[in-house]
């Protein structure tokens, strides 16, 4: 027996079924994108690992990219993430661009990573940004989008809840512990770890990195208050503006949230599914008003998010709200093949129902009309159209139900028609 070569680790095979779901996911989000006014961009799928160096965090560009060196001798990696991209396109026209910018994408990304449930090393991302305003109101109205994309797709505020905190809180929090400025990256690192460590392990990498004992019982002592976002300005306004737009019921305040990545200054949040087994974040994002300077631009504040498909597609699946197979051929039309001797009559006719904007598929041999009927069945087709000797001499055309066995003989010129009709109104269904 022949050994059929698999596909590379951590990757997936798109099979039409599962594809059609894939593509599903793309139109709910192009919807709520559009929704809110935002417009579809993307970028190139191959970088500079020097974007990525300077901007990304350490592990990512060590450990977690697909990096080589081109025939020229460049550094180069496919995309781990957009964001990088995203303010390097916008560097290069700062000045021609009209803001806000209002900008999302969905496309594929990889991550040299263990592959295990909720985690893949080729991924698609929506991403989702809103560049050139720095208000607590902008960085609401990104976490109002998730909300309207929980909606849209059937995740109720009992299934699904987005955990917003303010970078800006925890330095204050930080700072009146009495944690030295240069030892605040490294602690805000160590809060993000919290919820992947032991609790006593946690616990003894606080002292190691050079906390007190009393200032790491004040870290664990502040994340513990429920209310304490109210101290926040920023964070009071961005609550108040969630509530005007009817999202607040999916949002809550969480002090560990505090995303890992270097460039986030300000609104962080993540969301996770609260009722299901998967435990994986679905999204995060947050305020980073740095990178576009980073990368060689003017200083200019930006807000946004990203969602990978895999952990999203888990939860839906789950629940039951993901469609179940292609729907690709309902609305298809079969156009049979009575014999040889009409196999041309049968192309025409295919021809002429796609010309009247009909979805139509020519049975591509001479072969018993059960065979394409069972055909028709087995990949969803509800409707087939027989040309048989009596309908070419008289230049007729029967149209067949297959759902239920009716069918019409009608003038060939009125076919197409016909079919709209039976479509529309979802007799053939």
């Amino acid at each position: 027996m022949k050994k059929v070569i698999q596909p590379l680790k951590g990757t997936r095979d798109f099979y039409p079924e599962e594809m059609a779901a894939r593509v599903w996911l793309y139109d709910q989000l192009r919807i709520v994108s559009e929704a809110f006014g935002y417009q579809e961009y993307d970028g190139p799928y191959l970088e500079s690992l020097e974007l990525y160096a300077a901007k990304s965090s350490e592990e990512l560009v060590q450990k977690q990219s697909f990096s080589f060196q081109d025939r020229g001798g460049d550094w180069i990696t496919l995309r781990p993430e957009l964001t990088p991209s995203l303010a390097r396109m916008i560097a290069q026209r700062q000045a021609q661009l009209v803001y806000p910018l209002r900008w999302w994408s969905f496309g594929a990304f990889w991550r040299y990573e263990r592959p295990q449930k909720g985690r893949t090393r080729e991924f698609f991302q929506w991403n989702i940004d809103l560049i050139g305003v720095d208000t607590p109101e902008a960085d609401a109205e990104l976490i109002a989008i998730i909300a309207a994309l929980f909606r849209q797709i059937g995740l109720k505020p009992q299934e699904a809840v987005i955990l917003v905190n303010d970078r800006r809180l925890t330095n204050r929090q930080l700072e009146r512990l009495g944690v030295p400025v240069e030892l605040r990256p490294t602690a805000i690192n160590w809060i993000d770890r919290r919820d992947k460590m032991r609790p006593e392990e946690w616990d003894e990498e606080g002292i190691e990195i050079g906390l007190t004992s009393i200032q790491l019982q004040g870290v664990k002592e502040y994340m513990g208050i429920p209310d304490l976002w109210q101290e926040s300005e920023e964070l009071s306004r961005v609550f108040a503006a969630l509530e005007a737009m009817g999202a607040k019921e999916y949002v809550k305040y969480d002090a560990g949230i505090i995303r890992g990545l270097p460039y986030y200054t300000g609104t962080v949040f993540e969301a996770f599914d609260v009722s299901g087994s998967v435990r994986r974040a679905i999204l995060g994002g947050g305020r980073y008003n740095n990178l576009m300077a980073a990368v060689g631009g003017d200083p200019l504040p930006a807000v946004g998010f990203a969602m990978g498909d895999v952990v999203i597609s888990l939860i839906l699946q789950e629940k039951g709200l993901m469609p179940k197979g292609s729907t690709f051929n309902e609305d298809n039309v079969l156009v049979t093949v009575f014999d040889k001797q009409s196999f041309l009559g049968t192309l025409a006719l295919a021809a002429e129902l796609r010309k009247a904007g009909i979805k139509a598929v020519c049975y591509p041999e001479d072969s018993k009309l059960s065979r394409q009927f069972k055909f028709a069945d087995r990949t969803g087709i509800r409707l087939a159209v027989v040309l048989g000797p009596d309908e070419q001499a008289n230049n007729l055309a029967t149209v067949k139900d297959l759902r239920n066995g009716n069918q019409q003989t009608l003038p060939r010129g009125e076919a197409a028609g016909y079919i709209k009709k039976l479509l529309e109104s979802g007799q053939a269904s």
